[in-house]
């Protein structure tokens, strides 16, 4: 129990008793985090420059002599705590006390002690309001403007995605999938570009996310009113010509469902050497194609009481929206009780990619793209677009997108070969990030006192040594 009205901090909160004991509590041992694993996060940041890039892509228009808190130290507090747990702007008016999140986000008064104003001191980061002005600065904002200063570059911030990943990959890989993908993002406000979504049955944006692999390389904010595939042809041509430049020799191949199935994506592709494999939605015309398959594996699946898949190659052109007939390969498959056929248009080759291979085994991966956006929606809060303007709620994705490419990377490079190599964010979190400690700063040092109980030590050292190894410091 606590007394009503009082400081949080000061009171004293009492529970169930032990044996004759008194159990009580206060918010009073001083600078405990409960955050240490962000440690792993600042190695990754600290030694690859990912957020001190990241940060170049902003413009600050402010005074540089009242300036307490830099551009850097700023995103990298915002992207840090997602990562951590912390979707809401408000958090930050406690989270600025915290002196290992100072830390990591590059602040070297770690606990504020040498702030100008008397109110500040103590307070190491920036508050909510601070932060909102980040969030919120709009496009024309100059050295003029009265609060809202700091202006982000979005071209530059779309280019920082993909440089990441060329910079993760030292060896240029033989082939790389582009994974493209549409997801809803609810809207519960009068935002800027809401619209409602039939499909959806809600007001919502429909951002457009392109991973390779686990890797992140856009994450492209939309409205809710166009076509599923809008804005698809210039992001892949964007990063085409980004990756193309580094790596010249590579194959690319672009991947999706039926909602991309658009000639303008598929004669792009054809015009710039890049393969495609992408669903299409069925109708009459191709049902009627593989007609006899579905009757076959009917009878096959009666007989065996099993699902049962025949595949069949069609050369196939719309009456009037392709420009040319392109390879379909047709899945007839009968599951018990109900036909299920599936089809996909693809430029890869049938001495290449034979049909079952290229479905069940190329096409059929692309779901895997699926758990990828959970982890940014559910996750990392990448839905949290509750801001007035499209332009400050795409920062937000942006910020929950760099966040991302934090956690992977230690995912990726950090847990390789262990128990956790393949999970998932919240795993991550709960498991590694959310880790209890005591920070001691001096003059001289910076001292955290992990918590002795936490059960996975031996991991949290291998993953620091994977990261160094990987990211070894240069003189």
């Amino acid at each position: 129990m606590m007394t009503e009205g009082t400081d949080c901090r000061a009171a004293q909160l009492t529970f169930q008793g032990l044996g004759g004991r008194q159990v009580v509590a206060r918010f009073d041992g001083g600078r405990i985090t409960s955050d240490a694993g962000v440690l792993l996060l600042r190695e990754v940041a600290e030694r690859s420059g990912l957020l001190r890039r990241f940060a170049q892509c902003f413009t600050d228009y402010r005074a540089p002599e009242l300036i307490e808190h830099t551009v850097e130290e700023l995103v990298a507090q915002r992207v840090l705590a997602l990562a951590c747990g912390y979707e809401d702007l408000n958090d930050h008016d406690v989270l600025r006390d915290d002196a290992l999140l100072a830390v990591a986000a590059g602040k070297r008064d770690a606990t504020g002690a040498t702030r100008k104003r008397a109110r500040d001191r103590g307070h190491a980061l920036a508050g909510k309001s601070t932060l909102n002005r980040l969030e919120g600065t709009p496009a024309a904002a100059s050295a003029a403007a009265r609060y809202k200063k700091i202006v982000y570059d979005g071209a530059a911030i779309e280019a920082w995605f993909v440089e990441a990943f060329l910079a993760a990959h030292p060896t240029p890989p033989a082939e790389i999938v582009l994974d493209l993908d549409a997801t809803d993002d609810p809207l519960h406000g009068k935002q800027e570009g809401r619209f409602f979504h039939g499909y959806y049955r809600a007001y919502c944006y429909l951002p457009l996310y392109i991973f390779a692999g686990d890797v992140l390389l856009a994450a492209k904010l939309r409205r809710a009113d166009g076509d599923g595939a809008a804005g698809a042809v210039e992001e892949v041509a964007r990063i085409v010509g980004q990756v193309r430049r580094r790596w010249p020799g590579v194959r690319i191949v672009v991947r999706g469902d039926s909602g991309f199935a658009r000639d303008a994506l598929m004669t792009w592709c054809e015009a710039h050497g890049v393969d495609y494999v992408l669903g299409l939605a069925r109708n009459a015309r191709l049902e009627a194609a593989v007609a006899l398959d579905l009757a076959l594996a009917e009878i096959g699946c009666a007989v065996t009481r099993a699902p049962v898949r025949l595949y069949r190659e069609l050369e196939y052109r719309t009456h009037d929206s392709w420009t040319r007939t392109r390879r379909v390969v047709a899945k007839a498959e009968y599951l018990p009780g109900k036909a299920n056929p599936r089809f996909v248009v693809t430029s890869l080759p049938a001495a290449r990619w034979a049909a079952a291979a290229l479905y069940e085994a190329l096409y059929c991966a692309r779901g895997d793209m699926e758990n990828r956006i959970k982890e940014q929606q559910l996750g990392l809060f990448a839905d949290r677009t509750s801001t007035a303007t499209m332009r400050a709620n795409q920062l937000r994705l942006w910020f929950s997108s760099v966040a991302y490419v934090l956690v992977e990377t230690v995912r990726r490079v950090g847990l390789a070969g262990t128990a956790l190599a393949r999970a998932q964010v919240g795993t991550i979190r709960t498991r590694l990030l959310k880790l209890g400690a005591l920070v001691t700063v001096s003059v001289r040092r910076v001292v955290i006192a992990l918590s002795s109980v936490f059960p996975l030590q031996r991991l949290f050292v291998q993953a620091l040594a994977n990261l160094q190894r990987a990211y070894p410091l240069r003189c």
